[in-house]
């Protein structure tokens, strides 16, 4: 399977996405792409099978060649059963809506306990928020800020986050504010879902 790239465009808007060698992205979260040129090394490498290429060649002085969109590793990567604590890892347990209002405008975190009162940074004293909701919280103690959270903070499973971001790539929040991610999307969604 071909995918049309324009030849004018940039080599650096042409990254591959990485398959493991079950075929499944190796990482959902962020998406496993690599750029052209570790793609390139990979096949001289012969660490991966070609799945799909760009209609695009990349050439030097004593060789061409197609360049790869799709790549699956040879040798099989077991996935991370526990999630990294990130930002983004936050907001897609969250499902990206504040826990207390549900709004899903100017997203930040909130700690449950604050860390002026001793509350560390970790799944379980982090949830999403939205600016207002944080204001409005404050420094104060759960109980005593009068708001109510949707869901407890939790420490969320690999698949619990690959779950929630397959509902966000088909949401509208995601389709209208991640316009970046539009040719990524259209390249590689029969490798995704």
């Amino acid at each position: 399977m071909n995918n049309f790239i324009d030849q004018d465009v940039s080599l650096e808007k042409c990254p591959a996405l990485v398959l493991n060698a079950d075929y499944r992205p190796l990482s959902y979260y962020p998406l496993s792409l690599w750029s052209w040129q570790d793609t390139v090394k990979s096949v001289f490498l012969d660490r991966v099978i070609i799945v799909s290429n760009y209609d695009r060649v990349v050439r030097s002085p004593s060789f061409n060649m197609q360049l790869p969109s799709v790549i699956a590793l040879k040798d099989y990567i077991v996935p991370q059963s526990k999630p990294s604590f990130t930002r983004f890892n936050v907001f897609l347990r969250d499902k990206f809506s504040c826990q207390y209002c549900g709004s899903n405008e100017e997203l930040t975190f909130d700690h449950l306990l604050p860390r002026s009162k001793g509350g560390e940074t970790n799944w379980d004293n982090v949830v999403t928020a939205c600016s207002a909701c944080n204001v409005k919280k404050g420094g104060k103690l759960l109980k005593l800020s009068g708001m109510k959270l949707a869901q407890h903070p939790y420490q969320p499973s690999t698949e619990d986050l690959h779950r929630n971001g397959k509902a966000f790539f088909g949401s509208s929040f995601f389709i209208s504010n991640i316009l970046m991610m539009k040719l990524i999307f259209s390249e590689f969604y029969n490798f995704l879902f």
